[in-house]
């Protein structure tokens, strides 16, 4: 640490008074080999330009420097840069340089797991990784390091604000996505209503974002998978590591059991520090926030041909918040919501021989969300429960030749959907209120292929076949066709026992990538996907809340299907150092789900009545270029884009939206750039900078008001009909590692970060207000001011 202070003072005080001289020589070499690098620039207070030279063909160089300290460059092309701070006495100083080439450094932007391979020469388009390493040095609002945060700054991935659940992935919605943590299910992927994500990066060891290509194995999706893969426990080591933010606390341990062999590894994160919240704005007081959240991982190697892995993962999440309205009939003090998440995972590996092996996994799933209204003047609480759960086996088989690897595999899943229970505790005033339980299965079977068919021509081939059967018991209302779905239309009812299958959806999802390679560092590739949702969210918000209802396929809500064509050009220079990445995408989605105007979906036993279903168009072009090695590493990106949706059910109006016309999706944002820079100034700091423009979302604005009784209340005649103002945000951070290095067993990591450091007042949502017999607009502000945070880091081995 002072030796940063004085690199401090030197650069911003200091100033030239020197009365003697001494003489700095020194010797510049590669790390590796030792060979010396001649002509290599030795650049001597380089902020003041005070002097510089070379060294010769031995790679040594000597000048004279005033006696002080000096902070000393050397630069040599194809290798990452130096600089250190020097003291040249009367005596002069000697020193030696061992440099790093480019060429064997990690990549820490963003990167897919084979790097410049999987960019550039496999066959597939729109895959996106970012390191985990990486995400760490990012900017972070409130010091908690963050992956859907990390997901935004790429291209194509958006979302509605600040605080909004999930990401938007090329104008889709959040539901669209597929979030997966060890193969189980993610249905709620954030803490606090969507400032954080439920997943500590603690026990990731990789992420992969499909936004183009998705491989055959995946589906139940119409847009994107985010496949998130746990880190295996050290089998060599115990390792204890964590950290303390304004937000969590945080704590992971590995421990070998048996070396080698079996390891455990045990990753928690809470969250109880709410009391500060009214240190950020005055709107968050009154506010209660908590979380909570839990990993376990077991691996076991049996042996050279057998693992076994498990997988338990629990979080819980508890908001309260006066702001928001309470349950119906309820005169309540405030407004709570609950929601847990319990995931399993048991897997196992079988390797027959060097080119063959089977993995099967169990994997179970259950989402809880409950909301809460404490009654005013009495000791009660109401509360309104769902739950969903997801059981599945799967297996595959995977076949790798020198030129081809296929994988064949089949999957079984069991949903059972409870969407809503009202319970009315020891209240007198309220009833006991439950919908109908949804069960159906949905059953897989894929066919992976990926085939060089020359060095230039690569081929990814994919088929999947989904079937999804909707089973009783239930019952099933019959409406006259044509007509609106409501109690007006109902002709008769049918009732359907347990088992019987109610309705059945199926058929073939082909995916196809394919790689030209004009020459070995640049590609042009072409991509088709079609991909089935049977499973959705149906809400009349923005942004989902974690307590919104889910909602299988059924006789009225046909399953949303997705047809993608992408395009792209992509290029390596400079020994990898550089890339450059553009890619177009075309995707039509059939039985998007939309609302009815003055939907409402709490505790609705026929939510057919309240939904709507039509199409939506996205298409775009994404451009990146990042720069993957070297003292400063980062990466640029822009995004054109269009989401638009079409409902045009029947004639009625309200089986319309805007006339049955094109109108803008809510996750429509045509313009984004995101820019991420880090720079490394030495072994101890980095200092890194992301800045993020977006157009603003559609929202919708009302074109009168009427009067009635008394109250004034907005009409509506076309949704989102107008834009909220453009989105944008600079983020600052400087990472101090292990300052002292007296502990080498003990590593520390100190996290400075300034989030939206130049202030501005992004608008959230807008809403309308009745004062006074007058109505007026107001803009809601989430964070509109700097956030300043201190998070500390540590491993212990």
């Amino acid at each position: 640490m002072k030796k940063i202070i004085l690199l401090l003072v030197l650069f911003i005080f200091s100033e030239k008074s020197y009365s003697q001289e001494g003489r700095l020589q020194g010797y510049v070499k590669d790390s590796v080999t030792h060979e010396p690098l001649a002509k290599a620039s030795i650049v001597v207070d380089y902020r003041k330009l005070l002097t510089s030279t070379v060294t010769d063909s031995s790679g040594k160089f000597s000048i004279s420097l005033p006696i002080g300290n000096h902070v000393v460059v050397v630069r040599y092309l194809g290798y990452v840069p130096i600089r250190r701070l020097v003291y040249v006495g009367s005596n002069g100083a000697n020193i030696q340089f061992g440099l790093q080439t480019t060429s064997s450094q990690l990549e820490e932007v963003v990167v897919t797991q084979k790097g410049f391979d999987r960019t550039v020469r496999q066959p597939i388009l729109g895959v996106s990784q970012i390191n985990i390493k990486t995400l760490r040095k990012l900017p972070s609002a409130f010091g908690e390091v963050d992956i859907l945060r990390g997901l935004q700054m790429l291209p194509g991935v958006t979302s509605v604000g600040e605080a909004a659940n999930g990401v938007n992935i090329r104008g889709g919605s959040t539901d669209q996505n597929l979030i997966l943590l060890d193969d189980t299910p993610i249905f709620n992927p954030t803490h606090m209503f969507g400032l954080f994500a439920v997943v500590s990066p603690d026990a990731i060891s990789g992420l992969d974002l499909y936004k183009g290509n998705v491989p055959a194995r995946y589906g139940g999706r119409a847009v994107s998978v985010l496949d998130i893969a746990t880190r295996n426990p050290d089998l060599e080591q115990f390792k204890l590591s964590g950290g303390v933010s304004f937000v969590a606390s945080r704590l992971v341990a590995d421990i070998p059991v048996v070396k080698n062999k079996l390891g455990i590894l045990f990753s928690g994160r809470g969250a109880f520090n709410d009391f500060l919240l009214p240190l950020v704005t005055d709107r968050l007081s009154g506010i209660k926030a908590q979380f909570g959240d839990f990993t376990a991982k077991i691996f076991w190697r049996l042996n050279d041909k057998n693992t076994i892995s498990a997988m338990g993962y629990y979080s819980k999440d508890f908001f309260q918040t006066s702001l928001l309205a309470n349950l119906p009939n309820v005169s309540g003090t405030s407004t709570q919501y609950y929601h847990e998440t319990s995931n399993a995972m048991i897997r196992w590996l079988k390797v027959i021989n060097s080119r063959l092996d089977l993995q099967t996994t169990f994997i179970y799933a259950h989402y809880s969300p409950t909301i809460a209204s404490p009654e005013l003047n009495a000791d009660n609480v109401v509360k309104l429960r769902s739950d969903l759960y997801q059981q599945q086996v799967k297996s595959s088989l995977n076949y790798q030749l020198e030129n081809s690897k296929t994988e064949f595999g089949i999957s079984s899943i069991d949903y059972r959907i409870e969407p809503g229970t009202l319970l009315p505790g020891n209240s007198t005033s309220i009833n006991y209120i439950t919908t109908p339980t949804e069960k159906a299965w949905e059953l897989a079977a894929f066919l992976d292929e990926e085939l060089n068919l020359s060095k230039k021509l690569v081929v990814s081939a994919g088929l999947r076949y989904s079937a999804f059967l909707n089973r009783g018991p239930g019952l099933v209302r019959n409406y006259t066709a044509g007509e609106e779905r409501d109690e007006f239309s109902v002709i008769d009812s049918v009732r359907y026992g347990s088992g019987d299958i109610i309705k059945f959806y199926g058929g073939f999802e082909p995916r196809l990538g394919i790689r030209y390679s004009i020459n070995e560092n640049s590609s042009i590739k072409l991509g088709y996907n079609l991909m089935r949702q049977y499973l959705q969210v149906v809400t009349n918000t923005a942004t989902p809340l974690p307590t919104s209802r889910w909602k299988t396929s059924d006789q009225f809500i046909k399953p949303q299907i997705s047809n993608l064509i992408s395009l792209g050009y992509y290029r390596s220079l400079r020994n990898n150092i550089y890339e450059l990445s553009l890619e177009g995408y075309y995707r039509t989605t059939d039985h998007i789900i939309d609302y009815k105007p003055g939907a409402d979906f709490l505790l609705q036993a026929y939510p057919e009545t309240q939904l709507l279903q039509g199409k939506n168009l996205s298409y775009g072009i994404e451009a990146m270029i990042s720069k993957k090695k070297g003292e400063l590493t980062g990466w640029v990106n822009y995004t054109f884009s269009r989401s638009m949706n079409q409902v045009n059910e029947g004639r009625s109006i309200t089986q319309q939206i805007n006339g049955g016309q094109w109108y803008r999706a809510n996750y429509d944002r045509p313009h984004s750039l995101n820019a991420s820079m880090n720079i490394e100034v030495d072994k101890h700091n980095s200092f890194g900078f992301t800045f993020v423009y977006s157009t603003g979302r559609p929202f919708s604005v009302p074109e009168g008001f009427v009067e009635s009784e008394g109250s004034i209340y907005p009409y509506y005649n076309n949704r989102n009909n107008e834009r909220m103002p453009d989105y944008h945000r600079l983020d600052f951070s400087w990472n101090i590692y292990n300052p002292t290095l007296k502990n080498k067993r003990w590593q520390g990591h100190w996290a400075f970060t300034v989030y939206n450091i130049y202030a501005r007042k992004n608008d959230y949502s807008v809403f309308f207000r009745t004062e006074n017999g007058k109505t007026k607009a107001y803009a809601l502000q989430i964070f509109a001011a700097p956030i300043i945070s201190l998070s500390y880091n540590f491993v212990f081995r």
